[in-house]
Formats: C-alpha cells, structure tokens, sequence
C-alpha cells in the first residue's frame, strides 16, 4: 500500500459519449478536449487510473488525444439489438467497484457523465468511504446526479474549455506566433505555469514554488526548467517574476507565487479590461461573449494567452480574484457577466 502522505489518489472514469455529445450538442465545439480535465484534477492530486468508454469507431479521432493524456480506452461495441450506453454505464460501473474494493489506497473517484443511471455508483462508493467528484457538461446533467456527488464540475466552466479551437483560430489569423517575445519560452511553457498557479488559488491554495513544480509536473511530466536554460526552479520563478507575470514572496528558496503582478503586461492587460468594461456597461453589466473582440477593437494585440492564460475565462476570473472586476455567471442572461468593481 502506498504511503499516507495526504495526497489525493484519483481514479477516473469517463463515460466518454454522454460527455463528448453533451460538449458537442451543447457547447458547439468541433472536438472534446481533455486537457481541462486533466489540468483540474492535477490541483485536486496524482491521477493513478484514467478510463474512458465508448465504441471508438464514433470516435477515430478523439482516440489519438486521449491517448495522449495517458486514458486507458475500454471498447464498447455496438451489438444489433443491445443498448450501447447501457454497456458502457454497467461496465464502467463494475470497473469502479472492483477498484474500490481491491484498491483501498484509492481515495477519490472521478466519474465524468451527466447520466443520473450512475447515480447509484456514486452513493454506493461514498458509502465505501470514497470521495467522488462528478464532471459534466451543465445542459445535459440530470439534477439528480450533482446533488450526490462530495463536489461537482461543469466541464463548461473548466479552464481552458474551448480554448484549443480558439488557439487554433488566432494561429491562424496570427501566422508565425509562435513563441512570447516578453519572456523569452515557448508560450505553452507560460501557460503552464501560470494558468497552473491560478488554478491553485481558485481551489483555495497557498501556492509554493514547491507545490507548483509537482503540479506542473502532473499536468506534464516532461516539464524541466533546464530545459529552458533555467538552474533551479526558483530561478525559473524569478525570471517570470522580471517580467511582470508573478510576484514572489516569503523564502527565497521555495517562495509564495501569486500570478496577479502590479505592474507588467498582466497588469497592462487588465486595466484594457477595466477599462472596456466601464466604457460598455450601460447599467446592466458587460456580457463576457463579445467582449474579447471589443478588447481587440482596442488593442489589435490583444492575447490573454501571451500573458499565460489558457482561455478568456480564466483571464477574467483573474482580474476578479484581484478585485478588479465582479465576474459571475446570470442563468437569465445564459453567460457570465462583467462590472467594474466597486473598490474601483
């Protein structure tokens, strides 16, 4: 058995066809993308099983990028007269019980469906002592499966959701863009570690040098910071620190990482924001759809992922950790909503 050292240990099931039909039919996005998934369960601890089920001939593409997320694809075939997503809900949910018995060291379960048939999965496993967090797309879960769960996602509210097809739409636009001129590493090595720090603080976290490099390193275990023509780690921080993405803090050997700077293009680029969204609320807040294009109208050059952020999303929720903006979600509106701060 493995050492109790309080560390999350995750196994995580993916009712792959309830999830990517639900992302397709009801985010309109042309693939599903685990990466959001992936990224958010690296802050919540190691991920030691990855299972995703379905009859792969629907999926032929989708196989490729799962598989380099490490899944372990478990075959559902289609059989004339026999119910596909019946077979996928029964085995993943044998899969899980099996794994809960015989693996005790397993203390969190990841079910990712909007089908309430799992339901009883779920109450069964927190019965076992289990943790369980459930991840679906919002307009295809059924209410009756959040409500079950110790913790409940909406894939449409993961950082970084959409944000492959709109890297792959600014590629395009912005041929040749390949690398951040600010700080000298490849725009995905930025990413990485600011969007990483940013999602430990939104779970509440006190963010480590430390405890950043292992989650970096469960988002990709290939990162080094040599690399990058870096020694240490500390000395990979304090070159992002130079350049206005971080602020270091505490020990200078494993130093407190906060992403929001005061100065720097991170702060550049937010008080674009603040300021776009002052001039464009007519007392009702600024919706967020539209609202990076009205930045661009602004500043041509405009790119949250320049600055490290991996979707508009993310840089939004950022500028309201830093109170900045109030960010929240209005279901009569259908998106998130932007006003001015009042300590503005």
């Amino acid at each position: 058995m493995a050492a109790d050292d309080g560390e999350a240990r995750i196994a995580l099931f993916l009712d792959y066809e309830n999830l990517a039909i639900g992302a397709r039919d009801h985010l309109r996005l042309k693939r599903f993308d685990f990466g959001p998934i992936a990224r958010a369960m690296a802050e919540r601890g190691r991920v030691i099983v990855r299972r995703a089920y379905a009859d792969w001939s629907y999926f032929d593409e989708d196989r490729r990028s799962l598989t380099r997320h490490h899944v372990e694809l478990i075959e559902i075939p289609q059989k004339m007269g026999a119910s596909r997503k019946n077979a996928a809900d029964i085995k993943l949910a044998v899969d899980a019980m099996e794994l809960a018995f015989e693996r005790d060291y397993v203390t969190t379960f990841v079910i990712c469906t909007g089908d309430s048939d799992l339901t009883p999965l779920v109450h069964k496993l927190r019965e076992l002592d289990k943790r369980v967090i459930g991840i679906g797309v919002k307009d295809s879960t059924s209410k009756l499966l959040p409500p079950a769960c110790d913790e409940f996602l909406f894939y449409d509210r993961l950082e970084g959701v959409g944000a492959a097809e709109e890297a792959e739409a600014e590629a395009a636009a912005t041929p040749g863009v390949a690398a951040s001129e600010e700080v000298g590493l490849t725009l995905d090595v930025v990413e990485l570690a600011l969007s990483t720090v940013s999602g430990m603080h939104s779970a509440g976290e006190a963010v480590r040098g430390s405890t950043l490099k292992r989650a970096m390193l469960r988002i990709d275990p290939t990162f080094s910071e040599t690399d990058h023509g870096f020694r240490s780690f500390t000395e990979f921080l304090k070159h992002l620190e130079a350049q206005g993405l971080v602020e270091l803090t505490g020990p200078s050997r494993d130093p407190e990482v906060d992403l929001l700077s005061d100065e720097g293009p991170v702060a550049a680029a937010f008080d674009l924001l603040v300021a776009t969204v002052r001039e464009e609320d007519e007392g009702k807040g600024v919706p967020m759809s539209g609202l990076k294009t009205e930045l661009r109208r602004r500043q041509a050059e405009f790119s949250e992922r320049k600055i490290g952020f991996s979707s508009f999303r993310q840089f939004c929720k950022a500028a309201a950790a830093k109170e900045l903006v109030d960010f929240r979600w209005e279901d009569e509106r259908g998106d998130y909503v932007l006003r001015v701060s009042a300590r503005r």
